[in-house]
């Protein structure tokens, strides 16, 4: 298999994490594409990674409950290596009281970088930058 259709391949999972996991809410998707023991950077309050797909599961759970019609589009993915980056473009109304504060029926939209390692055509770690104070702002949460 040639390096560049191993980067195609890296880039389509990118894509399709975002569009299953997020778009479609299949939390069973999670296991399918990532490492039990990958480590997600950028999504917790305490700055410690999420550990796994387990660890992951309760801020998808959270996210998705808060924004059930979340709607996350890749504007554009690069890859290199190991590694695949995805620019996205999220938007979602907040109707689910889960992010610590009741629903505010308001819509947040925001953009965010993600940034994946694959081995074995899994994620295995991850570094998150979304602009969670933006949303946070337009919910009027701070």
């Amino acid at each position: 298999m040639s390096q560049q259709h191993d980067l195609e391949k890296n880039k389509a999972l990118m894509r399709r994490w975002f569009e299953e996991v997020w778009n479609k809410g299949r939390a069973d998707a999670i296991n399918e594409m990532m490492a039990e023991d990958c480590l997600n950077h950028g999504l917790s309050e305490d700055g410690e990674p999420l550990r796994g797909a387990s660890g992951f599961l309760p801020f998808h759970t959270q996210f998705r409950e808060s924004f059930p019609g979340i709607a996350v589009v890749v504007e554009d993915t690069i890859a290199e290596g190991d590694k695949v980056v995805a620019r996205c473009s999220v938007r979602g109304k907040h109707v689910g009281d889960s992010l610590g504060f009741a629903a505010t029926q308001k819509t947040a939209e925001f953009d965010g970088i993600a940034i994946a390692r694959l081995k074995d055509g899994k994620f295995v770690e991850s570094w998150n930058n979304f602009d969670f104070m933006k949303m946070y702002k337009q919910l009027g949460a701070i």
